[in-house]
């Protein structure tokens, strides 16, 4: 990683609930995907630090484009000095508010089928809605990568424990039977989950 991007990973874990912050070997990893895919435009669905937003925008070319979604702008304010010290500011859109939102407004703003690589890391009750939008607003041959889908191991408990557990659970049985994407689900991180776009 980049030394911005190592200078926030170090950053983050001196702040509040630095645990919801994405892991750096997922970070990385995500980085390396939009490098493979030659991907200039993707969309993060859930910001917080900003850590992986910076790993994200520092692999696409200059003229690629990160539109970050994230509900509370106090959580950005760490990751935002270390965007524009990487020299990365100018790729990254901020959009603040409610994720299905902003993605309903990308969707009428004529952003369908724009992007390359769609990331999901928000609000688990609302994943099913996110990655419906993110189907709408993928390219044919574009990923959506879904985090938290070991979630603890507590994908297997029966019944589940929470409602955020009862929603990934639900999001993995949809992803595994939707004939609309391929998939491929790695141990990294938390578990995250590949979906390319048929």
């Amino acid at each position: 990683p980049s030394e911005p991007l190592q200078e926030l990973f170090a950053a983050v874990e001196r702040e509040p609930r630095a645990r919801m912050m994405g892991s750096p070997d997922e970070a990385h990893f995500l980085g390396w995907l939009v490098e493979l895919m030659g991907a200039k435009r993707v969309l993060e669905v859930g910001v917080f630090r900003g850590s992986t937003t910076l790993a994200l925008a520092s692999a696409l070319p200059q003229e690629g484009e990160v539109v970050a979604l994230e509900l509370n702008g106090d959580f950005c304010s760490t990751g935002r000095r270390y965007w524009d010290k990487a020299g990365v500011g100018g790729k990254i859109d901020l959009r603040l508010g409610p994720a299905s939102e902003s993605m309903r407004l990308l969707l009428a703003e004529g952003g369908g089928g724009s992007f390359d690589l769609v990331f999901i890391d928000a609000n688990k009750a609302d994943y099913d809605d996110y990655y419906e939008q993110a189907l709408a607003l993928l390219r044919r041959g574009g990923v959506v990568a879904v985090d938290n889908t070991l979630w603890g191991g507590r994908v297997l408990e029966a019944p589940a424990a929470t409602a955020d557990t009862a929603a990934i659970q639900a999001i993995n049985d949809k992803l595994a039977s939707d004939p609309r994407v391929s998939i491929v689900m790695l141990g990294i991180a938390d578990g995250v989950t590949l979906c390319r776009k048929r």
